[in-house]
């Protein structure tokens, strides 16, 4: 088993004022040749929106972007005819495909608004762009690592196009968790989002991640009160 450690404070960081931006990944103006990407995982952002602020209508294509949001709301629309808010519990998913334009606002004008953005290289190119929403719900999450994204929407998991899975948990008590990869050749980037894990020896805490891959399987010793995002992908 191999490990690449991701200390939160080594990420990428940059404060627009309305948008407050860590980027696990190089990413805009911030480039880091030994962080490019963890396999065909491309960019993990930890996003604070200002109230009433977001991006206004963008382009992307050849990308599946996954868009996690941890409080407050998204109020998002594309091209496609998508459109809709998206609220901490739910996850959203678009396929840039041949092509796209949306925009993601934060849906209110009194509160923050919290995400995490993840983008992942797709498996098959130029695909006609797709949108997708699904509700999980704290209990889904609670003591058990949910998969929410998956390439064979199984579990009312959403579709990705790509040999990718998304699984998050939110853990109350204290827990050994044992996971397997689900394809031959997958690597994990392990995001601990709040309270502290130790992975191969290594101690984690909010935020900290660490990619974890020429294995089969790997074991989490999660510390009660945490919640941890795990992003299984093809390592090439």
């Amino acid at each position: 088993m191999k490990t690449i450690l991701h200390p939160a404070g080594e990420r990428g960081h940059a404060n627009h004022g309305w948008l407050d931006a860590h980027h696990s990944f190089s990413f805009a103006s911030w480039y880091n040749p030994a962080k490019m990407h963890f396999g065909l995982l491309r960019v993990l952002n930890d996003d604070t929106i200002a109230a009433g602020m977001g991006f206004g209508k963008h382009p992307h294509d050849n990308m599946e972007i996954v868009t996690i949001p941890l409080s407050g709301v998204i109020k998002h629309a594309d091209s496609t005819g998508g459109a809709g808010e998206i609220k901490a519990g739910e996850v959203q998913i678009m396929s840039a495909g041949s092509g796209i334009e949306h925009s993601e606002f934060n849906g209110s004008n009194h509160e923050e608004l919290k995400l995490f953005q993840v983008w992942v290289f797709p498996k098959e190119k130029n695909i006609k762009p797709r949108y997708d929403q699904r509700e999980f719900g704290e209990d889904a999450l609670k003591n058990n690592l949910k998969v929410l994204v998956s390439p064979d929407a199984a579990d009312n998991a959403l579709w990705i196009n790509q040999d990718a899975f998304f699984s998050m948990g939110k853990f109350d008590r204290e827990e050994e968790l044992n996971y397997t990869m689900k394809r031959k050749g997958n690597g994990a980037f392990v995001m601990v989002v709040e309270g502290g894990a130790a992975i191969d020896g290594k101690l984690l805490g909010r935020r900290d991640a660490i990619g974890v891959y020429d294995t089969e399987s790997f074991t989490a010793k999660l510390q009660a009160g945490t919640q941890v995002l795990v992003i299984e992908v093809p390592m090439n």
